[in-house]
Formats: structure tokens, C-alpha cells, sequence
């Protein structure tokens, strides 16, 4: 053979050798990582996300989506936003800026506080009526920047979480404040630059630069004669006082947020720094007032005023300075729970056959085969408990083959594939698995719900297979990075995409399109992403993942705990009898359906799915879990539930082992399991909390996968070791444990050596389109200039030229009463009604003859919130 020959031929043996088939890009777009690869290209038939973000050049890189400020970037203005304690809106006029306080309503299922379409004022440019659009013109960590520009003329706005203050600078022109009802002045004049002023009993101060003056001063219109910078404050009241105290800090504008964090392991303690970084428009002045949610006052000790907030997350507390910082204990999590329970081995073994022999035939988009991953992740400790090596294999084997598959983005013959490929979107910035679900793809939605299971099944291989993950973790930590990037400088993903830093919680969708602002509903879902991310970080040495993920884990344990549960029932109306919220969204808490049901056993289960090693933050307060379950009970008319049963009897087991041993007994052999869960979890779970009890959480440990157990006053140590080298863990109590190698151990009352376990999963959690308010079915009612009566109260509407008068005379006094309407079946308003005498007025404006009118009332009556029912007539 030719020397020369042989030699090119052993360079391409060589070349074949060094490198691994994953590694070789067989399409254009297809990028290596690891053993696996994704698109820069989009599957073939798969729907994209819209390629129009409304931003300005000062925003390049990842843009960031599923945040309360979102809907800005999606849209020409913006929908309705809710940086609690204020709520605003963006329009072609200027922004429109509404403070719910002492307005927030409640009824049985709901918190409402939604934006009112009228007040309390809308802050625009004196030189621009109508903007062509307001887009982002910069972020941070709860703050956004919006630009309105026209020509020459600019007007920009700065706003955030946890700010009373609303910022703005001119170019062109000067502020210009219009209201709908004339305002009350109770401070200041024309001459002064600060004005004190009440509308529709909410109070504000108006800060204008240094020697500017007002005109306008009683009349509907007020405009400041500066020209460069201005601010805008809710007050907690109409003191002189107080308005002195909010004028101090009035000119420190607030130009950046951030929030640091760091896990110590020898304290489980989460801490986290909020800073604001401040520039004075005049004087010398730093810092600014800031209000802190429950979550975050009740685990600060940072000194502060006695001002304060309603919200719908209830009080906000106010403090002052530059930061603040909170302290949380972090209880741990477990890949399994112990096999410690009272359970019949025999039964559990039976119960993972049936497993085994199960063939998955669901769905495969990423929710949905999201949920069987889990299922299996959650299976496979189990089959190792029991001693079942082969269905354990089994379990494992099925996670690899879904997961790969879904991590090759080119099929056998070096193609794009057209499913179960991840797809990387350049002009967001994020990854979109095909098939898509919910609007995971086009609106961008419930991104750490899907790749929370992927990431925890990871998770579960990790711990038992490190040279797998070595492998394939390129394309895991792809998906950590794209719901919870910790990098602000990432240059594919924004930072924390599915987590709020001040609210403390995940946003689910990725436009935040609603009146109601963004919304999340399982609660429990974004806590299994979370948890994914502690066990993959601590199984593959890669501590930025764990601790990212212990912190967002912890901060959304306290949220959930406040905003979703209220276990101290401390932020609620007492109008809001539901025992849980099932879905929270900006403008409002929702207590009494989902997105696809109000069935109650679903409405309570979507907030504990899925049931996990990581779920113990379920148990770790049973009075309230009581209070829950009883709620579920009288709400479904007793004990016959028709879906989730497993779910509920697990969480029944949290307060009442021995009821729910006895449920189990009757029903386990004839219930079907939730769709991501199996009875061998079930089982499991059940009779381990029936022999160690609950979460101690006054003992914490120096590792991340821990829990003690209390039972009684009798605790049990569990810990898990996913490193290489025996550890020896500490807990707070003084209680010291070996644990091997890639192993666990678990003492005290149940003895020792367990094993690991992953997740179970929940139901379709997507985004569909909401309401501002509750609605009924309209009515056909008599034409305008006719009363209209009801059993609870007595309605006139009188045509005045282009005006509508509208009277509402509640037969019970009422609290308040707020009209919703539509013209022409267009742009619902919702506007608290003024009070006159025991009459409640509203006039509609603006009106042609012809227009189509749609209105109904909402009221309160001796407590509880009511709907009226809906008339239309023709103006």
C-alpha cells in the first residue's frame, strides 16, 4: 500500500477516535454539547415564539420573560403590571399609576386588587398626546425602565417591586398628570414644586424639581414646569409629615436593584441581600424607602418605619436606607425518602411490579413526558429498597433512553429532528423543546414546570451513574440555565427567567398578557425544578447549580408558605375563606379553580404535585395541613373524591397517618394514580410519614440532602452522601452521622441505612387568557334611561348627550361597589364607584349614539363580594 495512503488513513482512524460521535454537528444549526446537541434552527411544522420585542438599543443580549414586567417587552404598551404596593399601566398617553390599598376587596375565592381603569392618574409628556409605543429601555433585578419618544420629545420612566416612589425624565417637554376626577390638593400651590394630593381616596406626592411651579391647580390637568427629571409617591397617609418624610427621598432615584445570595452550609442559612443603587437629580441625598413583603419582613432584622402598605400579599412594611437583607433556615431535601416506613414489603414490592409492567402511552410533549420522567425517578429508590435490582434498571434505563433521545437534536442519518428536540431561539434568548405544550413555545410559558422534571430525573441518574452525567450534562445544564441562569452576564439567557427576586416566587408565563398582571399556579412544580438543581449540583460537584437552587428553594418555600398557604393566616381579608390559594397572580389570589377545573381535589392538589423527597416542606406545618384537608373535605361534600386520590391521601397523611392508612387500605387497590405519580410512591410515602412524622424544622444539618424527622418528639437523621468520599454530617442539635460514599444513612428512630428518591408530578399548569374580574352570563335588559332592579339593589342609567350617568342604590349599605363595562364589546373598565349619600355614581364619558354597552357591578354586602348580573343596552 502507498505510504502515503496508509498514513491519511490513520490520521482518519485517529480523528474517529478523538472525537465522539455527540460531539460531530451533522446538520447546520446543530450545536455539540457533551454527547448531545440543540437547533439553531427551528424543527420542521414547530410553532416559534414572536420574533418582535418592543425594546430600545440601550437592551441587547437575553431578554428577560415570566417577570411581573414582562408584558412591556411583549406589546406596544403594556398590559396591566403590578410591582406591589402599586399597579400601572403603560399607554399611548403615558403611564397610568393606581394604588389598590384600602380598595382591595375579598370574597370567598378571591383577593382582588386589580388596577382601576380610570384613576388614579395617568403621568404623560406636556408635548406628546400620543406616543407611538413604550418599550424597555433597561432592567435589573426587580426594576424596569420604560421609554416613551416621539420625535425630539422623551419621557422615561423607572419603577419596581417594593417602591412607593415611580421615576421619570423629560426631554422636550415637562410632566403632565391627568386625572378623571378633579384631585384634592392638601399640601403645597401652585408655586410649591411638591403637591400633596388624595384622589379617589388614595394619596400621593407629586415631587417637581427644585423652583418649578404647577398649572392647572383645580382642574383636572396639572403640569409641571420642569423639564428634566420628576417623581411621583404613594403615601401611607395625608400627613404633613409624612409627605416631608417621602419628599427626602423623593429626588434619589433609584437606577439599579440587586439581589445577592449565599448558602452556608454550616448554619442552613440563606441569606439575601437586596441593594439599591441610587443618583440624587438634586441635593445629596442616598437611598430611597423601600416596602418589604411578609416573606421578607418576617425573616429580616433590618431596622424599620412605622409606615406600611396593603397589598394583596398583604402588609408591606417600610424601610429606608440603601439595602436590606433576610435570613432563612434551609431544611434540606432528599433524593427518596427512608425506607423506614410501617409499610407491608410485600405490598410495596407488588406495587413496583406493577410499575415495571406499565407501558407508557401519554403525551410526549415536554409537560407531559416531563411527568413520566419523574414517575420513573421517583420508582427507582424504591426498587432499590425493596431489593428489585432489575425493575430498578429497568426505571433508570427508560429515564436514559427519554432523556437522550430528547438531548439529540439530529436523528440517526444526521438530520434535524422534528421532535423531541431542543430548539435555542437567538432573539429571546431561551430553549424551546419540541413538542411544545401549554405554550411553552409562542408565549414562552411554564418553562421550569417542563424542564424542572427533566432536570430532576437528571438528578436521580447522577446519583447512581456520574459517568452518564458527565456525558449528557452539558444538555442538563442547558436547561438549568435557561429557567435559572445565576449568571447576569450569560450571554444566551437572561438571569433567573422563571424567578421574581423580590416577590420571592416564579412567574409561569412568559408574556404576563393579562389584566390581572403574570400569574403561577403549582407552587410545588417550580419547587421540584428547584430541587432538581440541588441534587444535580451536589451529584456532579457543581455548587453554583446547588446553591442556586437551595436558594431558590428556600425563598419559595417562605412564599408559598405566606402567599399560597398563609399557614399563620396572617395576609388574607377575612372575606377570603378558601384555605388555599390555587392560583396567584399580581392583581389578585385566586382560592376556587385552575386553568382547566374547579374541581376541589384539583384546585388543593396542583400546590402539592409532585410529591417528592424534596415535598417535606408540605409537612413541615400539619395544623395548617389539617385546616387545608378539612377545607377539601367540605368543599368536595365529603371523602368520595373522583381524581387524585393517592395525591390527597398522601397529604391526609401529613396531619392523620392512621386515616390515611385507612383510606389506603380501602381504596389503594382500586384507585387509579395521577398520571405522574405511582402507588409504590404513594405507599411509600404514607407509611414512612405514619413511623417518623413530619419535618422537624428546628434542626437543620451542614449538607444539602438532609431531613430529621419528628414523630412524637422522636426524631430520625436522614442524610444523603452524592460525592465520591464518606462525609460526616453535623446537625444543629448536636447529632452527628457517617454517611459512605454515593450512599445514606438515616438514625434514630427508624435505625439506619435508606435509600434515594426523585419525584411524582402534577397536571397541566398553562396560560390561557384571564379577566380582570369574575364574569356571569349576560342578560338581555331594558334600553338605556330605565332602572333596573334586584333583590339587593336598585340601578338607573341616564343618557346626558355623550355621557352615561350610572346610580347604584344597594338596598344593605355597602362597603364599596365597582362598576365593569364595555363599548362595543371592547376594553373592559373596572371603576370603584363614588359614593353619595347611600347612592354609588359613575358617568361614562366619551360615548357615541349607537354604541353597544355591556355593564355589571360587583358590591359588597355584609361581608361577602357579589356579581350583579350583566345588562347591555344601546347609548
Amino acid at each position: 500500500m502507498n505510504k502515503r495512503i496508509a498514513w491519511l488513513l490513520l490520521l482518519s482512524l485517529l480523528a474517529a477516535v478523538a472525537v465522539p460521535a455527540g460531539a460531530a454537528t451533522a446538520y447546520s444549526g446543530e450545536v455539540a454539547l457533551g454527547a448531545g446537541s440543540y437547533s439553531t434552527v427551528l424543527p420542521p411544522g414547530a410553532v416559534n415564539v414572536q420574533s418582535q420585542i418592543y425594546k430600545t438599543g440601550n437592551v441587547t443580549g437575553a431578554m428577560p420573560t415570566n417577570d411581573w414586567w414582562s408584558n412591556l417587552a411583549w406589546d406596544t404598551y403594556s398590559e396591566a403590571q403590578y410591582p406591589h404596593p402599586l399597579a400601572m399601566k403603560n399607554g399611548s398617553g403615558g403611564i397610568r399609576i393606581y394604588y389598590p390599598g384600602n380598595r382591595i376587596t375579598a370574597n370567598s375565592s378571591c383577593v382582588c386588587g386589580w388596577i382601576n381603569d380610570i384613576h388614579d392618574f395617568t403621568v404623560g409628556h406636556s408635548a406628546v398626546a400620543s406616543f407611538p409605543d413604550a418599550k424597555v429601555d433597561g432592567f435589573s433585578d426587580w426594576f424596569v425602565k420604560a421609554q416613551y419618544k416621539s420625535g425630539a420629545s422623551e419621557m422615561n420612566v423607572s419603577y419596581g417591586h417594593g417602591s412607593p416612589y415611580v421615576y421619570f425624565t423629560y426631554a422636550g417637554g415637562s410632566p403632565k398628570i391627568s386625572f378623571y376626577d378633579t384631585p384634592t390638593i392638601w399640601s403645597g400651590s401652585a408655586s410649591t414644586p411638591v403637591l400633596g394630593i388624595t384622589v379617589a381616596g388614595a394619596h400621593y406626592g407629586l415631587f417637581g424639581a427644585s423652583g418649578t411651579t404647577w398649572s392647572g391647580i383645580g382642574d383636572k390637568t396639572l403640569t409641571n414646569s420642569g423639564t428634566s427629571y420628576f417623581s411621583v409617591a404613594a403615601l401611607p397617609d395625608n400627613s404633613a409629615a409624612t409627605l416631608s418624610k417621602f419628599a427626602q427621598y423623593a429626588y434619589s432615584h433609584v437606577t439599579g436593584t440587586t439581589a445577592s445570595y449565599s448558602y452556608n452550609a454550616s448554619a442552613s442559612e440563606v441569606t439575601t441581600t437586596y441593594a439599591f443603587t441610587t443618583q440624587a437629580k438634586q441635593g445629596t441625598q442616598t437611598g430611597t424607602l423601600f416596602a418589604l413583603y411578609p416573606h421578607q419582613w418576617k425573616n429580616s432584622s433590618t431596622a424599620l418605619t412605622s409606615y406600611a402598605y396593603n397589598s394583596v400579599r398583604g402588609q408591606m412594611k417600610v424601610g429606608e436606607g440603601s439595602s436590606f437583607q433576610t435570613k432563612m433556615k434551609y431544611y434540606g431535601v432528599l433524593p427518596s425518602l427512608p425506607d423506614k416506613g410501617s409499610y407491608n414489603r410485600q405490598q410495596l414490592q407488588q406495587y413496583v411490579d406493577q410499575a415495571e409492567a406499565e407501558t407508557y402511552t401519554g403525551d410526549g410533549d415536554t409537560y407531559w413526558i416531563g411527568k413520566r420522567l419523574g414517575k420513573l425517578a421517583s420508582l427507582a429508590p424504591i426498587a432499590d429498597q425493596v431489593g428489585d435490582t432489575t425493575a430498578a434498571n429497568k426505571f433508570r434505563s427508560e429515564i436514559k433512553t427519554i432523556l437522550q433521545s430528547w438531548f439529540k437534536s439530529s436523528d440517526s442519518a444526521g438530520n434535524l429532528k422534528s421532535s423531541q428536540v431542543f430548539y435555542y431561539n437567538n432573539t429571546w434568548g431561551t430553549v424551546i423543546g419540541y413538542p411544545a405544550s401549554y405554550g411553552s413555545n409562542n408565549e414562552l410559558n411554564d418553562h421550569h414546570f417542563h424542564y424542572g422534571y427533566f432536570i430532576k430525573a437528571a438528578a436521580e441518574i447522577a446519583r447512581v451513574d456520574k459517568a452518564w452525567a458527565t456525558q449528557w450534562g452539558p444538555m442538563v445544564n442547558l436547561l438549568i440555565r435557561d429557567i435559572a441562569s445565576s449568571s447576569r452576564s450569560d450571554s444566551m439567557f437572561p438571569y433567573l427567567r422563571n424567578f421574581d427576586p423580590y416577590a420571592g416566587h416564579s412567574w409561569a408565563a412568559g408574556h404576563a398578557r393579562f389584566g390581572d398582571g403574570n400569574n403561577n399556579e403549582s407552587s410545588s412544580e417550580g419547587m421540584n425544578a428547584w430541587a432538581g438543581m440541588i441534587l444535580w449540583g451536589q451529584a456532579t460537584g457543581d455548587t453554583t447549580a446547588r446553591d442556586t437552587g437551595i436558594y431558590l428553594y428556600t425563598t419559595e418555600m417562605n412564599a408559598i408558605n405566606e402567599y399560597w398557604f398563609d399557614v399563620n393566616n396572617q395576609n388574607r381579608p377575612a372575606g377570603f375563606t378558601r384555605s388555599t390559594a390555587s392560583m396567584v397572580w399580581g392583581g389578585k389570589t385566586v382560592g376556587d379553580g385552575t386553568w382547566w377545573t374547579g374541581n376541589p381535589e384539583e384546585v388543593h392538589g396542583i400546590n402539592w404535585l409532585p410529591f417528592t423527597g424534596a415535598s417535606l416542606y408540605l409537612t413541615q406545618y400539619p395544623d395548617y395541613t389539617t385546616r387545608n384537608y378539612n377545607a377539601l373535605v367540605s368543599e368536595n361534600g365529603g371523602t368520595s373524591f373522583d381524581a387524585w386520590e393517592d395525591l390527597i391521601y398522601m397529604y391526609r397523611a401529613i396531619s392523620n397517618p392512621g386515616e390515611a392508612k385507612s383510606f389506603w387500605t380501602s381504596r389503594g387497590g382500586a384507585l387509579s394514580a395521577e398520571a405522574g405519580n405511582s402507588k409504590a410512591f404513594a405507599y411509600h410515602w404514607i407509611y414512612n410519614l405514619d413511623a417518623i412524622g413530619n419535618q422537624d424544622r428546628t434542626v437543620t444539618a451542614n449538607t444539602p440532602a438532609y431531613a430529621v424527622f419528628n414523630k412524637n418528639g422522636v426524631k430520625t437523621y436522614t442524610a444523603y452522601n452524592l460525592t465520591n468520599s464518606a462525609i460526616t454530617v453535623t446537625f444543629s442539635d448536636g447529632k452527628t452521622m457517617s454517611v459512605p460514599a454515593n450512599g445514606s444513612a438515616t438514625e434514630g428512630a427508624g435505625g439506619s441505612n435508606p435509600t434515594p428518591t426523585p419525584t411524582p408530578t402534577p397536571t397541566p399548569t398553562a396560560t390561557p387568557t384571564a379577566t380582570p374580574t369574575p364574569t356571569a352570563t349576560p342578560t338581555p335588559t331594558p334600553p338605556a334611561g330605565q332602572t333596573y332592579t334586584h333583590a339587593d339593589f336598585t340601578a338607573t342609567v341616564t343618557k346626558s348627550g355623550s355621557s352615561e350617568s350610572i346610580a347604584f342604590t344597594p338596598s344593605t349599605a355597602a362597603a364599596y361597589v365597582d362598576v365593569h363595562y364595555l363599548v362595543n364589546g371592547a376594553n373592559q373598565q373596572n371603576v370603584r364607584m363614588i359614593k353619595s349619600g347611600s347612592t354609588w355614581t359613575h358617568t361614562i364619558q366619551g360615548l357615541t349614539s349607537g354604541q353597544s354597552i355591556e355593564l355589571w357591578f360587583t358590591y359588597e354586602k355584609s361581608g361577602p363580594q357579589y356579581d350583579s348580573p350583566h345588562y347591555t343596552y344601546t347609548h
